[in-house]
């Protein structure tokens, strides 16, 4: 059997990327797709309300919202995006992000 990078996903499928992981009341859910030393790959679901405070990154991390709306903060600057839109959050700079409703986001970490 090969070994594969990517995992918690089905191969040779169509798959619609927002409907792999599912919104819960008050949490926050993730779901890995990969994660290596150079690459990590995450699916998120925010419930409304929900924040991951700040903090640094040894990578470059790029969001891109799948559904619903965040603000996210990068060193001083707010940045409110929404569905289909995407912002890279820069490696040692502190960020945070606040779901301003329910959102899902694709994070892509390049270490």
């Amino acid at each position: 059997m090969a070994q594969h990078s990517i995992k918690n996903i089905d191969f040779s499928k169509t798959l619609e990327m927002e409907s792999l992981v599912e919104y819960q009341q008050g949490q926050v859910i993730s779901r890995t797709l990969s994660q290596n030393k150079s690459l990590s790959l995450t699916l998120f679901a925010f419930d409304s309300g929900e924040e991951i405070s700040s903090h640094s990154s040894g990578g470059d991390a790029l969001v891109y919202v799948l559904d619903g709306e965040v603000e996210i903060t990068i060193g001083e600057e707010n940045f409110n995006l929404t569905k289909g839109e995407t912002i890279v959050m820069p490696a040692g700079i502190p960020h945070a992000l606040f779901a301003k409703e329910r959102f899902k986001m694709l994070l892509i970490v390049v270490f």
